[in-house]
């Protein structure tokens, strides 16, 4: 397996990531929305097809 931050070989001390750097910036990642997945907005049950409020 390698890491997913820089493809070097694991080590099992840090498995999956190869160091405690490479784990740090996996970290910093999530922390900061690196891997946020986009939403698409629905559209509400109260909306209707037209685009025009009565």
């Amino acid at each position: 397996m390698a890491c997913p931050i820089c493809n070097r070989p694991t080590d099992p001390q840090y498995r999956p990531f190869c160091s405690r750097r490479c784990a740090d910036v996996d970290l910093g990642r999530w922390l900061t929305g690196g891997y946020a997945i986009p939403l698409e907005d629905e559209e509400g049950p109260d909306e209707d097809d037209s685009g025009t409020q009565s």
